[in-house]
């Protein structure tokens, strides 16, 4: 399924509902990309899973702001393959950093950087462990199982 066919398809589910999040938040590693960016060299051509593209390209439209929260030891690897992606400038707040909090910390500078509350948060994680902190401070939070051999595109 191609970009521009996701994206029609993501935004007649979008147009479902009367009220939408104001700031969708995706992890990196295993929930828009296949992969975990320490374990690739910058050199690398990353891919997204399939779909994200069109679905990021979805919420885009709808005026709906992005964040990413990611965990991650190589945060400059995570920002050279959202260049390489043409990807950096669709989230409005990129908190990619090592951590020891289960993304709180994250989501608290998205809340400061941006002023959305975390009520009109949406989040979506590969790992449960992320998930039920950020349910604490009342963000919806989905965990993302993707199939073990799942392909990008």
């Amino acid at each position: 399924m191609g970009d521009e066919r996701v994206k029609a398809e993501a935004l007649q589910i979008l147009g479902l509902f009367q009220v939408l999040p104001r700031l969708v938040v995706f992890d990196l590693d295993y929930t828009l990309w296949p992969f975990y960016c320490e374990c690739r060299s910058k050199r690398d051509s990353p891919s997204l899973f399939r779909h994200a593209r069109g679905i990021i390209y979805a919420l885009k439209e709808k005026g709906i702001d992005m964040a990413i929260a990611s965990r991650s030891p190589t945060p400059d690897k995570a920002k050279v393959f959202l260049d390489k992606l043409e990807l950096q400038s669709m989230f409005v707040a990129q908190e990619i950093f090592s951590s020891w909090t289960h993304k709180t910390e994250h989501f608290q500078k998205i809340q400061r950087k941006t002023g959305i509350p975390y009520k009109s948060m949406l989040f979506f994680d590969d790992e449960d462990r992320n998930i039920d902190p950020v349910w604490a401070i009342w963000v919806l939070a989905y965990t993302l199982a993707p199939p073990k051999h799942s392909t990008p595109l």
